[in-house]
């Protein structure tokens, strides 16, 4: 890919990543996994995208470049928890799940949206701000995939919901991005505050 732009090369990989995804749920591969392999994939994934910020240093670089608004921007898809209510209420997912979890992303989301209008408003935002919805956000998307688990492992028709479009696509695809984001942006908060002291 010499000669393209590292962001046009991170929407390369993301858009073929995604179609993978897509692709593996429609062939039915994602529904045929039984727990904790559903898990095992995610974690996967994780560790891939933390393999690449280890080891590409200019798509780290580009990661500390990149405005930070952008990637709370991905957390602004969270408002998918609202979809987690109604399943909750077609009796399709546990409340156990589905309700704190639903309730946590949308809140998370909120948080996020009007983190990203006020900083293209070009207003100042404290770092604490950001340091607040990164650590709730992240407590959160950690409590709904320990649920997530807990509840599979226990009962998996309960949580197949997850295993089918479009749902399928949070273990394969959006889960992993979440957590690898929040704790780039920690890095990025925590780098910021040690200039900050010098």
């Amino acid at each position: 890919m010499k000669g393209i732009s590292i962001a046009k090369q991170v929407t390369l990989v993301l858009a073929v990543w995604f179609a993978i995804a897509v692709f593996s749920s429609e062939s039915g591969a994602t529904l045929a996994l039984r727990p904790p392999f559903p898990q095992v994939v995610l974690c996967g994934l994780l560790g891939l995208l933390f393999v690449a910020f280890g080891y590409l240093k200019v798509f780290r670089s580009w990661l500390y470049a990149i405005p930070l608004h952008w990637l709370v921007a991905v957390h602004i898809s969270r408002f998918v928890g609202a979809y987690f209510l109604i399943l909750y209420h077609r009796n399709e997912l546990p409340f156990a799940f589905a309700v704190p979890g639903g309730c946590g992303d949308i809140v998370v989301a909120v948080f996020a949206t009007v983190l990203v209008i006020l900083r293209c408003l070009s207003r100042a935002m404290p770092p604490a701000l950001y340091w607040i919805w990164n650590t709730l956000g992240f407590i959160d998307i950690l409590f709904a995939v320990m649920t997530a688990t807990r509840l599979a492992l226990r009962n998996r028709d309960s949580m197949v919901a997850l295993l089918q479009l479009p749902l399928s696509l949070l273990p394969t695809f959006l889960v992993p991005l979440i957590i690898f984001t929040h704790i780039v942006i920690a890095i990025r908060l925590f780098r910021l505050q040690r200039v900050s002291a010098t």
